[in-house]
């Protein structure tokens, strides 16, 4: 058995991978209240929106009956989408959801003073998850010096500013051109074994990985307002697209566990896209490790000037959502 999943790791690794990643999807409750937190709170432009409905979007969700109100909104280079279900729509994300839970996943976006950034949030006061921006200390020499904070849209989903210094992150965030809010850098989300995700993401999916860090400290902690928190951060990034961010706490471990019978409409389900150059091979290859995937098939959805796309969603060990497409 170890001969043969050795042997297929080899094959997967000269297998045609990830080129790209982004956007990342945020299941909303009610999209016009979502939109005007995206747009006038932070800075997004809203640039398509469209209702997807039919049995295609049924059979990639893994769930009938669905209608979706999709908008598209953009900030510098990066997009996200906002799907609003409605048809009933799920469940919420729940009161005592932690920091440290596996569900636990948000989007870095990068400003270039975060004392400004901060003091337009407390303008339409924003919920707090962090008790205000922590600066990283030189004990995290990989992040010494970046400043972050953490604060929640009308969901209760989580969302980050970061702010790079010199001589951290992309080049590209040194170059404001006058903008405060500049893009987005990330994706983060939690994992309960980094050696199991990058199996998943480096080995099988062919996505770079580029760092690791371990934060500790007071800083940290009430950047998470998680006490005693003790984290493995390691990034991963394709050749196109935002990063992906693997949040492993090693103390005080991981929280709760990413609940079993999530279904696409419960808030806490993001959708991370990654664009593939042979989406039919990763299905076959994952299908075949048994990893969960959602969709029932691999889909052929409608695509621009009569050119169908093929897409599936499967969820990573620890069951966050992916949409792996072609281009």
């Amino acid at each position: 058995m170890l001969l043969i999943a050795a042997s297929l790791f080899i094959q997967v690794s000269f297998a045609q991978k990830i080129v790209g990643a982004g956007p990342v999807s945020i299941t909303v409750s009610d999209m016009d209240r979502s939109l005007d937190f995206y747009t006038k709170v932070l800075p997004f432009q809203k640039i398509a929106e469209q209702e997807l409905y039919g049995d295609p979007y049924e059979k990639l969700e893994g769930l009938f009956g669905i209608r979706m109100r999709i908008a598209l909104l953009k900030l510098g280079d990066e997009e996200i989408e906002l799907i609003d279900y409605l048809t009933a729509g799920g469940r919420s994300i729940p009161e005592d959801a932690r920091s440290n839970d596996l569900s636990f996943q948000h989007i870095a976006i990068v400003v270039s003073d975060m004392d400004k950034a901060y003091e337009q949030l407390r303008k339409h006061q924003v919920v707090h998850v962090s008790t205000g921006p922590q600066t990283l200390p030189p004990s995290i020499p990989e992040a010494a010096g970046v400043k972050a904070f953490y604060f929640q849209d009308p969901d209760k989903h989580n969302l980050e500013l970061i702010f790079f210094p010199k001589g951290k992150g992309q080049d590209k965030w040194q170059h404001p051109a006058g903008k405060l809010f500049l893009g987005i850098d990330h994706t983060a989300f939690g994992v309960s074994d980094t050696d199991n995700s990058l199996r998943f993401y480096r080995d099988l999916l062919g996505i770079e990985r580029k760092g690791d860090s371990h934060n500790k400290g007071t800083e940290q902690e009430h950047l998470n307002n998680v006490e005693g928190a003790s984290l493995h951060i390691t990034g991963l990034r394709a050749p196109q697209g935002i990063g992906l961010e693997f949040l492993q706490y090693i103390n005080p471990g991981p929280g709760k566990k990413y609940p079993a019978d999530t279904r696409a409409d419960d808030l806490w389900q993001w959708q991370t896209t990654l664009i593939a150059d042979n989406a039919a091979e990763l299905y076959r290859t994952l299908s075949s490790l048994h990893y969960s995937v959602l969709s029932k098939g691999l889909i052929l959805l409608p695509g621009t000037q009569g050119k169908n796309t093929r897409a599936f969603i499967v969820r990573d060990p620890d069951g966050h959502a992916l949409l792996i497409r072609e281009k």
